[in-house]
């Protein structure tokens, strides 16, 4: 690292610093690397030991009232205090080694934590898919109203690590989303799910560079509405070193979007009485948040029945949301992240560095979270070779999947509520309207487009869309 910076000491100042900016996200990203796939490796060795690691990825499950939700931590207080311990152990591990004081670290993470449980555990009520409480989303709110009404002490900032729990997160994602899926989610949905995550960039980043924005903060609204926005929007303003306040903008728009569109598509698709295979393609090509997604999909499966006159089933529903949703617009987190670090730094910077300093910075922009992602999906595609899809649902699933999922929804829990504790509505006012009608471009292409592909040219293939 002193070899590097001695290198490009007669470097102006700005790139001095986007360097040593760039050194300590490379060692961030690849912590989330080592330990993402670590915890991969971890539960694979149970699961070929007949085993799993659900007993301390664990997680609140459906309950109905107080009483069962006290039972369940009374029955699995053990298994938290573990899971707290072992993320206690291994964050504090990391920020001691990105330069952190572990002692403000660990007060503040305990804090993180805890809210987090409540959070989740709130996110599994039996009446929660009706008031829309996913646990990401729920997280932001709640982080939001304690930021801007009731205030924290600056110290506990330490603890609110968004971008390292959001590559950990993504790291976790692609043990979830094994290349397998892909050859199972066929052509139609690989197709259908590129088509709108290319439209929806560029139509959000055409529209903002012809309103005045700069080009990073315009890719920044691009990734967020083209492909999963929280995690897209992070990935891709530091591979383009969008400035900080980029991503708080970019993720207000996407969350903003997100919970209106979940109460908007599923009534637009009861008007037109979509089968639920169509309407849950439709959803997931047109939301802009995993789990406010997942919201729409079941809230418009459950109204599947003779009465209401939709065909098809809730399970129909769920499985053409995740293939277009969930495998093909998430795949594109590392694609656009890997496109947009090459062209900002061969063409946004040209004139700030020579041609020998354009290939250094490529592999220092790139995120290296990425990779892990995509080693994670490639392990997991070579644990499941052999297996069907049926067998893939019923075994692997289960046992070994599941829990890393949950260890996944922590992660993206603590990412989201840490966004909304670091996010001051002041700081979000001062980018204006520009970033908004940037987005409602993208938003406009996301539904439009969404609805031809999903009605009208693949509208056979999403209606008897099979769920075995």
């Amino acid at each position: 690292m002193t070899e590097q910076t001695i290198k490009l000491g007669d470097q102006p100042q700005e790139l001095l610093a986007s360097q040593k900016k760039a050194a300590k996200n490379l060692t961030e990203d690849w912590w989330a690397v080592y330990l993402g796939l670590g915890i991969i490796v971890v539960a694979y060795v149970f699961y070929l030991s007949g085993s799993s690691i659900s007993w301390i990825a664990v997680s609140p499950s459906k309950w109905s009232d107080f009483s069962q939700l006290r039972a369940q931590f009374s029955k699995n207080a053990v298994h938290y205090l573990a899971l707290l311990a072992a993320f206690l152990v291994l964050f504090t591990i990391v920020v001691s080694f990105i330069g952190q004081k572990p002692k403000s670290f660990v007060v503040s993470f305990i804090f993180i934590f805890v809210l987090s449980a409540i959070i989740f555990a709130a996110g599994n009520w039996d009446q929660a898919s009706r008031y829309n409480l996913e646990p990401p989303l729920l997280a932001l709110l709640v982080g939001l109203i304690i930021s801007n009404v009731i205030g924290l002490p600056r110290w506990l900032d330490a603890g609110f690590r968004v971008e390292f729990y959001i590559k950990l997160g993504i790291v976790l994602l692609g043990a979830t989303l094994p290349f397998t899926l892909i050859i199972w989610a066929g052509p139609v949905a690989i197709l259908q799910a590129s088509i709108v995550s290319l439209a929806t960039f560029f139509a959000i980043f055409f529209t903002a560079r012809k309103l005045g924005l700069d080009q990073r903060f315009a890719a920044v609204l691009g990734a967020g509405g083209a492909v999963c926005g929280v995690s897209a929007s992070i990935a891709v303003a530091g591979a383009v070193r969008a400035k900080k306040e980029d991503p708080p903008v970019a993720i207000s728009l996407v969350v903003f979007w997100a919970i209106l569109l979940i109460f908007v598509l599923p009534f637009v698709c009861r008007l037109l009485q979509l089968p639920t295979g169509v309407g849950g393609a439709w959803i997931g090509t047109s939301e802009f948040a995993d789990a406010a997604g997942l919201a729409a999909a079941q809230s418009y499966g459950g109204l599947a029945n003779a009465h209401t006159g939709i065909t098809g089933t809730p399970e129909q529903a769920l499985a053409s949301y995740t293939l277009i949703k969930v495998i093909g617009r998430d795949v594109w987190i590392g694609i656009w992240a890997f496109v947009l670090a090459f062209i900002s730094i061969t063409v946004w910077e040209r004139n700030k560095m020579n041609s020998k300093n354009q290939a250094a910075q490529i592999w220092w922009r790139f995120p290296k979270f990425v990779i892990g992602f995509l080693v994670a999906s490639v392990l997991t595609s070579l644990i499941i070779h052999g297996h069907s899809l049926a067998e893939y649902n019923k075994v692997v699933k289960p046992t070994l999947i599941a829990p890393i999922t949950s260890l996944r929804t922590w992660a993206f829990t603590f990412s989201f509520l840490s966004i909304g504790l670091t996010t001051r509505f002041r700081e979000l006012s001062k980018a204006g309207i520009k970033p908004f009608v940037a987005f409602i471009a993208g938003v406009a292409v996301n539904i439009v487009l969404g609805y031809v592909l999903s009605v009208i040219v693949f509208g056979h293939y999403w209606a008897n869309i099979t769920t075995n």
